[in-house]
């Protein structure tokens, strides 16, 4: 398997991953898994059902502790914080979760000022700046925010929570399958979000996803889980990898049709 390759020399990762063990009873789930983040980067992970991407994601989160390693997130291990501890972390990163996870009680707008409650002692005109700015950044009208979450297409409720996910103005930002569920317009739609916020907040984004069309339409690298191990590379580095799974899924019928589509090809040239 390739090692971890930095994306630049110079850089300090944001996020490092060191010898980590996940392990539930006698199922391994990873088994010493290493992993950097660099500055400004795009991070796909992506793996076979029951390889760990969600246990992996909570354990970067300080949701859930390891059996064994380090999480750091800017220096800072995660793992031995307390609960208070964690919270001045936690203020660093925004995240959405599959689904949107919203509130279902809550109005949109309630919703993404949740974060800023918790932290602060906003004014309600200061809340209400706040979160006309978050949904216009997502591409949401402001009439948005009196709605409940019942009330919106799937793509809003994406589009909601990666507004809630913003509210505090995070560096570093997590997405748990930001597509699935989606039609093909609304997810390319998503991906074209996330590449503008990425370039225009200067975000680090790690992201869980099947879809292949947005590994290659945003991801700079991706990391694979794999033999409770984790292989990361380029989405060029990757793709040339040996591994039987790897090469599965990089170079299956369904990949080959979303490498020909992100090249541009019409719908009739890849059916032939």
């Amino acid at each position: 398997m390739s090692s971890n390759p930095q994306t630049s020399s110079d850089q300090t990762p944001i996020i490092s991953v060191r010898n980590l063990v996940n392990r539930f009873g006698q199922q391994v789930v990873h088994d010493g898994v290493n992993l950097d983040v660099m500055p400004g980067e795009v991070l796909g992970i992506v793996g076979g059902s029951g390889s760990g991407k969600s246990v992996l994601l909570r354990t970067m989160l300080g949701l859930q502790r390891p059996w064994s390693g380090q999480v750091l997130i800017e220096g800072r291990d995660i793992t031995q914080m307390s609960g208070a501890e964690l919270l001045s972390v936690k203020r660093r990163y925004g995240v959405t979760f599959q689904h949107g996870a919203l509130f279902s009680s809550l109005s949109v707008a309630e919703n993404i000022q949740l974060p800023i409650r918790e932290y602060f002692d906003a004014s309600p005109a200061a809340l209400e700046a706040l979160t006309e700015l978050r949904l216009r950044m997502v591409g949401l009208p402001v009439d948005a925010g009196a709605k409940l979450p019942s009330q919106l297409s799937g793509g809003m409720v994406k589009r909601a929570a990666l507004a809630r996910a913003l509210a505090l103005d995070p560096a570093l930002l997590f997405l748990d399958e930001p597509t699935a569920g989606l039609d093909p317009i609304s997810a390319a739609g998503f991906d074209e979000l996330v590449t503008y916020l990425h370039r225009s907040l200067k975000l680090t984004i790690v992201m869980i996803t099947h879809d292949l069309d947005t590994l290659l339409a945003t991801c700079s690298r991706v990391a694979v889980l794999v033999d409770r191990k984790i292989v990361v590379d380029t989405l060029d580095g990757i793709m040339k990898n040996p591994h039987p799974w790897i090469q599965e899924y990089f170079h299956g019928p369904r990949s080959r049709a979303a490498q020909v589509s992100a090249n541009g090809a019409s719908a009739s040239e890849v059916a032939r």
